[in-house]
């Protein structure tokens, strides 16, 4: 699952990411910008699109196998 964090003091949001990734980018984000403030806001669950915007493995593998296979193409050409 991938979480979004909002901000309880201003508009700020983070990307869809793991929950410890986005809990962390959120307090950065309180630390550099509400010093003395405890972080609150609120968390969105992507229910939606559970494994967020990541391109998966299976996509990265048939990206890579048809590169292979235009290679090979583009290698066979050649005199």
């Amino acid at each position: 699952m991938v979480y979004r964090f909002w901000c309880g003091e201003c508009g700020f949001k983070t990307p869809w990411l793991a929950e410890s990734e986005g809990a962390q980018r959120q307090l950065d984000h309180y630390n550099k910008q509400h010093p003395g403030i405890l972080a609150g806001g609120h968390v969105e669950a992507n229910r939606r699109n559970p494994q967020g915007s990541r391109i998966s493995g299976l996509a990265c593998l048939q990206v890579a196998g048809i590169l292979v296979l235009l290679l090979s193409i583009a290698a066979a050409c050649r005199p």
